[in-house]
């Protein structure tokens, strides 16, 4: 059987050491590692992984797009399906900073506590790529969204943006610059998400004890000041009070396992996209 082999398109100057090593983890046999990928040099790449093999043999290569510039990742993605063409296609995950399997995690682990379709969802930062994928998963589960942000023109630009893929999505857009609203974006909902950047304090304290029926609490950031104070970065299902809470490592175990599997998923076929909504059914499935 031939070799699986996995061609690493990072948009970044140096490939991801963490995504290779995860790659590795999952059984690829061979790393062809690309850097500074723009949309413009993906042509050529393809072709070197489609036309090497019979289309019988092309289920054993596959492409990962990745990097720390997410809306760059997704152009490299389009860039790659649209040159794939009849059975000369190998399969193709994106994971451009984590996002997809982080915000998978993420909703997993809000949804082994409510159920998503009767629960309103506060996501904080939510205008980010990774908040962006959390309420396109959140929307797949028929779950009310509160999306908050430091401006309502932003979020209900993103918002807009999950409609086109998500038309059934309920999504309210709450400005959080002040206590007032960060009040109202919470007020009333079963969970919160805080999706920020790292090192940005979201939700203070004294706010959050005011919500002592809040089910589920999940910050994914990773880096002091933590998003949701009160959350240490390895909290997992820790109780306080009514409010399970996990932390940034909390998530990560579930993040890595959703990984893996992607990886391994891609050598089943030569034809999987593996995006936002088909790495989230994945992750459930593995629950």
């Amino acid at each position: 059987m031939p070799a699986k082999i996995l061609v690493c398109l990072d948009t970044d100057p140096q490939p991801s050491v963490f995504d290779g090593v995860v790659a590795v983890d999952a059984g690829v046999e061979h790393l062809f590692r690309h850097g500074g990928i723009t949309p413009a040099a993906v042509q050529d790449l393809v072709y070197g992984a489609i036309f090497t093999r019979a289309p019988a043999d092309l289920k054993n290569t596959a492409i990962f797009v990745g990097g720390s510039d997410v809306s760059a990742g997704e152009k490299v993605l389009a860039a790659v399906t649209n040159t794939c063409f009849g059975p000369m296609r190998v399969s193709v995950m994106l994971d451009s900073n984590g996002s997809n399997t982080t915000a998978a995690a993420a909703v997993i682990a809000a949804g082994r506590h409510v159920d998503l379709s009767k629960s309103t969802v506060t996501v904080l930062a939510g205008t980010g790529s990774v908040g962006k994928r959390i309420l396109r998963m959140l929307a797949d589960d028929g779950a009310r969204m509160r999306l908050g942000s430091r401006s309502l023109e932003h979020a209900q630009q993103v918002a807009d943006e999950v409609r086109q893929q998500a038309p059934q999505a309920q999504i309210e857009c709450v400005v959080t610059t002040d206590e007032a609203g960060l009040r109202s974006s919470i007020d009333g909902a079963q969970v919160v998400i805080s999706s920020g950047p790292p090192g940005v304090a979201l939700l203070p304290q004294s706010v959050r004890q005011d919500y002592p029926n809040l089910s589920v609490a999940i910050d994914l950031n990773a880096v002091p000041p933590l998003g949701i104070e009160g959350i240490e970065v390895a909290d997992k299902r820790v109780e306080q009070g009514a409010t399970i809470c996990y932390g940034a490592i909390g998530v990560g175990g579930t993040k890595m396992k959703i990984h893996r599997a992607a990886v391994e998923k891609l050598f089943t076929a030569n034809d999987l996209v593996l995006d936002a909504t088909e790495i989230y059914e994945l992750g459930k499935s593995l629950e």
